[in-house]
Parts: structure tokens; sequence; C-alpha cells
């Protein structure tokens, strides 16, 4: 292909985590792969992953450089990468690759490290910001209520220390933008969504209430507030049989399940830990509605696949879910922390008629079309090149993208099933091409053993004449 890139994703966290910025760097890490170029990726080893290996992450092939990392205290679903030794081992890796672009992820540790080794080989530096010091105080440390604040000042005193060292920062929506660039000092943040392939998300199964279940996907953090979820499914159980699934891990799960048994409701509560990427759809297609009850989203992925799986979406009235819950069209809002009004909300969507819940689930498709990742994948090949430094948002930064919709006119209806039809086509062709990976490493691997077994068996006979003639050299002294 014309103009080949080699990028490398810097990375704290990436899959098989289950969070919004793992999935990002997975998302546009196999994007971009897809379209030819040259993809690696910096991220944690974990058990049984380490080293320099070829992965597979969202149907494509990457080539992943795992470091070495440690299981953080609390958070159960993240390890941090080890410092000792780590920017020098950077230094080598940019030596070796000689990418076109770094793109970090994370200004935590790999981020900060690998900006300044970068810099000096004249390597073009993109950063996304996925944090916010907030999240970051409950999410790792546990320090007192009274210097939370001081803290969250040095924290976001340190977050522009290190993007300012960037050519180039991003963050997934203007909010976030606009927020990034108050507390920090940054100029020109590019407001940039996440993206999202929908196609292998969007189904043909209707939204039901015939076997009302209500689905959370992410982290069991603080920032989360689950707790404030499982109250409101204690308040409406007494006239709506609903079950809830919640998709992931984290450092409050025990928590969690004690409340859960402590409000009298564990037997309708689901804790599924992680998923497959095959079954992650599945639980969205059986869900009557997604809750995302997090106080803390700079844009919510999880949210976004609801929404292309065509369900509707209830989430708090903070950050970045505002601007993909319109509430009334495709979901509802509600203040954060009222349980009862997260209550009234389920309750309105878990007694719709199918009328209502065919409305909010095409307005969730409408609105998700302007999240498509090829925008996001274009706007990011030109930053990688030097380009498109005032390149267009994406199209759900757009005024339109905010306007009421009610109920979609026929033509936009028709763009709806349209749309949904093309994205089921390409999940089927998709679904094929996985396989298809997954059956050329499964025989790889096979090969290695075999490789493996015969140079064993070999040593072993080696090992065997070795001793026998060291027998008979005893024997003749």
């Amino acid at each position: 292909m014309e103009n080949k890139l080699k990028v490398l994703l810097a990375c704290d966290t990436f899959g098989p985590d289950v969070n919004g910025a793992a999935r990002f760097a997975e998302r546009l890490a196999a994007g971009l792969a897809r379209r030819g170029h040259d993809i690696h990726v910096i991220a944690p080893a974990i058990p049984g992953r380490s080293g320099t290996n070829t992965e597979i992450h969202d149907g494509a092939e990457l080539t992943v450089h795992r470091y070495p990392s440690f299981q953080m205290r609390k958070e159960l679903s993240v390890r941090a990468m080890s410092p000792f030794g780590l920017k020098s081992k950077l230094g080598k890796l940019l030596d070796e690759l000689q990418p076109d672009a770094v793109h970090i992820q994370s200004h935590l540790m790999v981020g900060r490290l690998i900006v300044d080794e970068a810099k000096k080989r004249g390597i073009k530096t993109i950063a996304t910001n996925h944090t916010m010091p907030e999240n970051l105080i409950r999410y790792s440390v546990k320090v007192p209520r009274f210097i939370e604040k001081p803290i969250m000042r040095f924290g976001w005193r340190d977050t522009g220390r290190v993007l300012k060292k960037m050519d180039k920062v991003t963050t997934p929506t203007r909010r976030a933008a606009d927020l990034l660039e108050k507390e920090t000092g940054l100029t020109d943040v590019l407001a940039i969504s996440c993206g999202i392939d929908a196609s292998r998300f969007v189904n043909d199964t209707p939204t039901s209430n015939t076997e009302p279940r209500v689905l959370f996907v992410g982290r069991l953090d603080y920032e989360k507030r689950l707790d404030i979820l499982l109250r409101a499914i204690e308040e409406i159980t007494p006239e709506i049989d609903v079950q809830l699934e919640i998709v992931g891990n984290g450092g409050e799960k025990e928590i969690l399940e004690k409340l859960a048994d402590d409000l009298g409701v564990s037997d309708r509560v689901h804790f599924l830990g992680f998923v497959s990427e095959a079954e992650l759809p599945r639980a969205y297609e059986r869900a009557s509605v997604f809750a995302m009850p997090s106080i803390a989203e700079l844009q919510s992925i999880a949210t976004m696949e609801a929404m292309a799986s065509g369900r509707p979406v209830i989430g708090a009235d903070a950050m970045a879910l505002p601007h993909l819950i319109h509430s009334g069209d495709n979901g509802y809002l509600y203040q954060p922390e009222d349980v009862q009004e997260l209550a009234g909300r389920l309750r309105d969507v878990l007694t719709a008629d199918e009328q209502e819940l065919e409305r909010m689930s095409e307005n969730s498709l409408h609105l998700i079309q302007a999240h498509d990742i090829t925008n996001t994948l274009n706007i990011f090949e030109n930053l990688y090149q030097g380009l498109g430094e005032f390149a267009p948002t994406t199209e759900d930064n757009l005024e339109s993208y905010a306007l009421p919709i009610g109920r979609l006119s026929e033509n936009l209806r028709e763009r709806v099933y349209s749309f949904r039809s093309s994205a089921q086509e390409l999940r089927s062709r998709m679904d094929e091409i996985r396989y298809g990976l997954q059956e050329r490493l499964s025989d790889a691997k096979d090969e290695l053993k075999e490789q493996f077994d015969g140079v064993r068996d070999d040593l072993n006979r080696a090992r065997e004449r070795f001793s026998s003639k060291s027998d008979d050299k005893d024997e003749n002294n």
C-alpha cells in the first residue's frame, strides 16, 4: 500500500484488560493493521504472555512487546509495568523499530518514559488522554479525604508536564478536551472519538422486555458507582422480575457481591467476570437495557457498544455520558448518585411497549454512526504523518449530532436499516477472518511444539549415549 506507516502504540493497559483505554488501543491498532500498516504495541506482561510475540486482537495480527509488570494492590484487572530499566529498553526498541510515530495511551508510566526517548530520535509523538486524576486517586492509591484535592491538583499538573512534550494531544470528546485544557494549560487539544467498529455488535434481535435484563460492562471500581445500580435494582424488583448481568472485574467485586447479598438481590445479580470477544456481543444482544452509573467517563466505549447493539442506554448525567445518551431519545440520563431517579429510568425502559423500545433502539443505531471508527482511523493516519493538525473533528462533535431526535424520519430509518444490514454482513466476514487467524496461529503452535519435541528427543538420546559411554569408561577403569 502507499504510505505504509510503522506506528508504535505505548500502552499501560492493553488486552486482555477490560477498560476503555485498553479497548480503544486494541481497536485502533487492529484497524490500522487491517489497512496494511506495520503496528507494534508496548504493553505490560501478563501470566503466559511476555516478551515480543504475535497476538490476535480484534481479529488482527499485532506485534506486541510485553515488559515485566506487577499486580497493582487494589485493581484486579490492570498490571503496572516495572519501571526498573524500562527507559533504556524502550530506547533500544525505538532504535530497532525506527517508527514513524509513537502514540501513547497513558502518561503514567510508559508514556512519560518513552516520550523523551522518541524526541531524541526525532520521532513524532501523539498522545490520547483517557484518564483523570480523580479516577486514579481511588484507582491505585488510598489517601485520606482531606488531602484528595491537593493530590488531584498535583495529578493534573503532572499530566500537563508530560502531555506538553507531545506533538499533538487528543481526547475522546470536546467536553474532555475542554477539561484537559482548563486543568493543564494545554491548548489545541483535538476531540476525536475513540470510534467503534459497529459490525462487531450490530444484530437483528429486537430489544425485548419479555425477560427484563439490565447489563453493565466495565471495571468494577469506585468511580463506576455500581452500588447505585444495585440499590436501584433492589427498588424495582417488587414489580419487575429483572436480572442484572455485570461483565468485568476489579477491586470492588467482593464489596459489590456482599452488597447484593445484603440487599437481597444476589439471586438476580450475575457477576460474569471477563468474557471472550465472541461472548461480549451476545451479552449486549440479550440485554433489555444497558446501564452506566459511572461519574468519570471520558467517553465510555461500553456505552457505544450497547448503542451499536441497538440497545437503550441509561447513564449518570456526568462527564461524557450526556454526549452519548440523548435523554428521551435513545435512553435516559439521571442525576449522579440518585438511586430513586435511576430506578425510575430503569422502570421506564423495562415496562416500555415494543414501539417505544424500537424507537430507542433505532435512535441508538442512528447516533452511533457518527462514531464510525473509519473516521477515527483516517484522522490518526494523518496525524502520524504530520498532516491534519487542523483536521476536522469526528462527526459526533458537530452541532447536528446534539439535536433532539424524537422519532426518526422514514429516510433516516432506512439509513439505519441499511447500516444494520451492511454491518451484519461485515461481521460475518470478520468472524471468518478471525477464525482463520486463530487456526493459523494454532497450526503454528502445533508445528513449534513438534519441533520442540523433536529437539527434546534428540537431546535425550544424546544424553543417554553420553551416559552410556561414561558408564563404559567407569567399568574399564
